[in-house]
């Protein structure tokens, strides 16, 4: 499986606001300004050029390895945020589980190839943890509190009870999917990461093995509100669907599938012009 993206390369140097006076020698010639005032324009067009250019990528997926255990901790951690879980718990469970789960990768990276990407570089990956099997824990537990805990500060008692009985009930096993990747990884890539996940859990269905039995799915989706359309105050069946931004585009298909209205999210805190949440599905 292979698919195309682009990549920003970014130049090194100091930056500065546009317009902003660069500072000078004081014993620098005042008839050399103008020179080095139209040099400047030049390497800024050079450095504008190198910014904007596109660098084509095949990505294809590969079966989960030890290989891949930061990759995989540092893209659980941009999903999580600062809720405590533990992640490196969760990726250890991850990589024994191998016969499911994908990590997508730059094809064929070659030594002497001019790209300074590690052969090993995880650009995305996408598993299921299943919460029933892997109960008693502590990252299967964190995530079942954390879920709870959001439920409690934004539905009524009756729905958290629901979700409750739902998350501990041992006969119809709960799923955890997570699909996460890099901002510059094309969406395209998804559909048949979740094809080869669906296969692979049927497999394991057939067999017998970890994560085959789920009767429900469970996905914690990272979105964002514009700064300034949020309040605090408003109840989020009443958050209107435009003012939401998917950073994984095809969450968006399952937000509407499943009647946006009625998930639950949680508010964590703002990196700058847009505030990041998280919507459970």
């Amino acid at each position: 499986m292979a698919s195309r993206s682009k990549r920003r390369a970014v130049g090194s140097g100091v930056l500065r606001p546009p317009g902003a006076p660069v500072q000078r020698d004081d014993e620098e010639e005042e008839d050399d300004v103008e020179d080095e005032d139209e040099d400047e324009e030049d390497s800024d067009e050079e450095e504008d050029e190198i910014v904007d250019e596109e660098v084509n990528i095949e990505f294809e997926a590969y079966s989960i390895s030890d290989n891949d255990y930061d990759g995989i901790k540092k893209l659980l951690q941009q999903l999580f945020l600062k809720a405590p879980v533990n992640t490196a718990e969760l990726t250890d469970l991850l990589i024994q589980q191998n016969h499911v789960g994908s990590v997508i990768k730059q094809t064929d990276v070659s030594e002497d190839s001019d790209d300074d990407m590690d052969e090993d570089e995880i650009f995305g990956f996408i598993s299921l943890l299943n919460l029933t099997e892997r109960k008693g824990t502590q990252c299967a537990e964190q995530i079942k509190e954390l879920i709870l805990s959001c439920c409690e500060k934004n539905c009524d008692k009756n729905m958290v009870e629901q979700l409750d009985k739902l998350l501990n009930d041992t006969t119809k096993p709960v799923g955890f999917l997570l699909s996460e990747r890099f901002i510059n990884v094309p969406p395209q890539i998804a559909l048949p990461m979740h094809q080869q996940l669906q296969k692979e859990l049927a497999d394991a269905h057939k067999t017998n093995k970890p994560c085959g039995k789920c009767c429900f799915y469970l996905l914690i989706s990272k979105t964002f509100v514009e700064a300034g359309k949020n309040n605090s105050k408003k109840k989020w069946s009443n958050q209107k669907k435009d003012e939401l931004m998917f950073a994984n585009a095809e969450e968006e298909f399952f937000y509407e599938i499943l009647g946006g209205e009625d998930g639950e999210r949680y508010q964590t805190f703002c990196l700058g012009p847009s505030q990041p949440w998280r919507i459970y599905l």
